[in-house]
């Protein structure tokens, strides 16, 4: 192919390829980079799928109480959200294709040691540290790193395509797990994660690449450019930013309602709706099966929930998805049964509708709040949410080991969404200046 020359930018790599000219029949390599990003989000979800899985079998075999269960599962979640804001900062700094890859080796390492831990603080280690350090590294970072280098048209649909990608994932690795774990044990489930992401580095490591520049190629819909230098400072940029936003009112006010919305999807649902639902009779192949459907709704959900937040104050919107989540959770306990009611398909439905909602409003508030830095205070609001996950991931094992039921969990949950709504209403308006209002702001 012929070659192209082009001057060398100051700060750039200087022996990345020079530009090349491609075919027009090629297909783009962003669309390779893509494609693995995707594969790799839904190997992802099998680690997410199993913990709630394993909470029962453990306290079986060990006679571990489902608290000190619950602690392993919360330390995953608390460190997937702390590692949040400094994953991108890794990647700058070290590459896409090498962070991602020891993150999945770290992944497999835990879910592998897992099957030989005889004791409680093994799980802890295994799950809680290494899963959760090589999950956070792969956290929201992953996508939106790889969306930012290698697209500028169809940014908007690759995203949504990886977003879509751990909905998918959990609709086919939440049903696999349930069935492996009911007739082969915990063990065998634990393996077949570990064995996901392994599979999937080979695939990181020889198709992805960390910029367009590598391969000598401009971004998809956009034009050539070299790349830049490992970034430095940016986790310090990160910790900055956090301690100015903590400042403000408004922040205490998205992290607190953005807490209590991990509380009660990733820490409450995603963890303790299969052993609830067990305790009632339900089989945990269909408990799973109905945690699954929650991943395919919460896509169509979230879409709309975006074409909402353009057109209606960000705040309301907030209110009413925490307060019908609220009500909804406070039904919750009539429905549980053996097998499988229509009231019960509505409530999975419509939660999975509301499920990750809040995050156009949520984000949309960030930059309304804190403008060019609203990227990195959302990271930080993001790891609140993982933090109230993980609050709520320990604290609900705790109250059934106290209480012998969820039943006081499920109240709990419902009243402190709607102290979310609450939360979310007295969130401050920035004014927009009059003249952008003249020019057609939001006008919402």
């Amino acid at each position: 192919m012929t070659q192209t020359t082009r001057p060398a930018v100051p700060g750039s790599v200087p022996d990345c390829p020079r530009p090349r000219r491609r075919s027009p029949f090629a297909v783009h390599r962003a669309w390779i980079v893509a494609a693995v990003t995707f594969v790799t989000i839904i190997g992802g979800a099998a680690f997410n799928s199993l913990p709630g899985l394993l909470i029962d079998p453990l306290h079986t075999e060990f006679g571990w109480s489902r608290g000190e269960i619950g602690l392993a599962v919360s330390i995953d979640m608390a460190l997937y959200g702390l590692m949040a804001p400094f994953a991108a900062a890794l990647m700058d700094r070290f590459g896409i294709r090498r962070v991602v890859a020891v993150a999945l080796t770290a992944v497999a390492a835990g879910a592998l040691a897992s099957v030989w831990m005889t004791a409680s603080w093994q799980l802890m280690l295994y799950w809680g540290l290494l899963v959760g350090l090589g999950t956070g590294s792969m956290a929201m970072a992953f996508s939106a790193t790889v969306t930012q280098r290698w697209f500028v048209a169809r940014r908007g649909l690759v995203t949504g395509i990886l977003t879509a990608a751990g909905a998918s994932g959990q609709l086919v690795f939440l049903p696999l797990c349930a069935w492996i774990v009911v007739e082969h044990g915990w063990r065998p489930a634990s393996v077949t994660v570990s064995l996901a992401a392994l599979v999937v580095v080979p695939f990181v490591w020889l198709l992805m690449r960390d910029h367009p520049a590598d391969v000598g190629l401009a971004p998809y819909g956009g034009t050539y450019a070299p790349k830049p230098a490992p970034v430095r400072g940016a986790a310090g940029r990160a910790v900055r930013v956090l301690a100015d936003a903590a400042r403000t009112g408004p922040f205490w006010l998205l992290a607190g309602s953005f807490a209590i919305c991990g509380a009660s999807t990733n820490g409450l649902i995603r963890t303790h709706f299969v052993p609830s639902a067990h305790d009632h009779g339900m089989p945990v192949t269909a408990a799973a099966s109905l945690l699954a459907v929650i991943g395919v709704f919460d896509i169509v959900g979230t879409v709309f929930s975006g074409w909402l937040t353009d057109r209606y104050d960000a705040r309301r919107l907030l209110a009413v998805y925490y307060a019908l989540r609220g009500i909804s959770l406070l039904f919750l306990p009539m429905l549980m049964a053996p097998e499988v009611r229509p009231p019960m398909v509505f409530f999975i439905v419509f939660y999975g509708l509301d499920w990750v909602a809040t995050v156009p409003p949520t984000l949309a508030l960030c930059r309304e709040q804190y403008g060019d830095d609203s990227a990195i205070v959302f990271g930080w609001v993001l790891a609140s949410h993982q933090v109230g996950a993980a609050v709520v991931a320990f604290l609900g094992g705790v109250a059934r080991d106290v209480f012998g039921s969820y039943d006081v969990v499920w109240y709990a949950s419902g009243a402190l969404c709607a102290m979310a709504a609450l939360m979310a209403l007295v969130i401050r308006r920035v004014r927009e200046p009059a003249d952008a209002v003249a020019e057609g702001g939001t006008g919402r």
